[in-house]
């Protein structure tokens, strides 16, 4: 499928999947959605109410760009958090691709060799990119996920549902909701009715939160019971 790279409103770069009319990231502003979504109310909601020093597991389902473990990286930093980071990615974006979009320029240039680096480590393999964040890529379908009770946080930025509806079912948030351990959460953009009653069918408890800009709403949904 042909795919371009594209500005987004807030002046961050993206990359657009045309056939599909998709992005990768919000085109209302790539580094503004991520903030607000994954940074907001995922990793600073989730380190306010667990403030013991143990490493935050982060799951993203889509690792993409690299922007939300870039822009992770850089908050657990300023708030002297520990990461074990795991980004799942079915096609992995290509390096001459990544080297087209302005992240590095806009969010911190003091850590472009930090960004560079999220991109050239090995798959399959825990890395640690700084001392206090571990990376490991994962190339596979979100389906073949088998991880249970080990993460704190996903971030489920997935391509939307519709265009990718078999993303989004209740077999996949069962696969999400098994990922978590108690109290752990998982937030996304979306805030389509059919996504929520997915989640609340396979046990999570969902929130609607105020969406970025250029979205109304999205969700988070909690984990309060320990799956079997």
């Amino acid at each position: 499928m042909k795919r371009k790279i594209i500005t987004t409103s807030d002046g961050s770069k993206t990359i657009q999947i045309e056939d599909w009319n998709e992005q990768y990231h919000s085109i209302h502003g790539a580094i503004q959605e991520a903030n607000h979504v994954f940074l907001k109310h995922g990793l600073l909601f989730y380190s306010e109410l667990h403030s013991d020093s143990k490493p935050i597991a982060i799951l993203e389902i889509g690792f993409g760009t690299g922007l939300n473990a870039f822009l992770t990286l850089i908050e657990a930093e300023k708030l002297k958090l520990s990461l074990n980071y795991t980004g799942v990615e079915a096609y992995p974006v290509q390096l001459e691709e990544i080297n087209q979009l302005n992240y590095v320029e806009l969010i911190s240039e003091s850590h472009g060799a930090i960004f560079e680096k999220l991109h050239e480590i090995s798959w399959k393999k825990q890395h640690d990119i700084t001392p206090s964040f571990k990376l490991e890529k994962q190339e596979k379908f979100f389906k073949d996920i088998t991880a249970t009770n080990e993460y704190n946080i996903i971030y489920f930025d997935a391509f939307g549902a519709r265009v990718q509806p078999d993303l989004w079912t209740e077999d996949i948030f069962k696969i999400m909701y098994n990922a978590l351990k108690k109290n752990g959460v998982l937030v996304t953009y979306s805030a389509k009715g059919s996504v929520r009653r997915a989640m609340q069918a396979v046990g999570f408890v969902v929130e609607r939160l105020p969406g970025p800009p250029g979205k109304r709403e999205m969700l988070r949904a909690t984990k309060h019971s320990v799956s079997e």
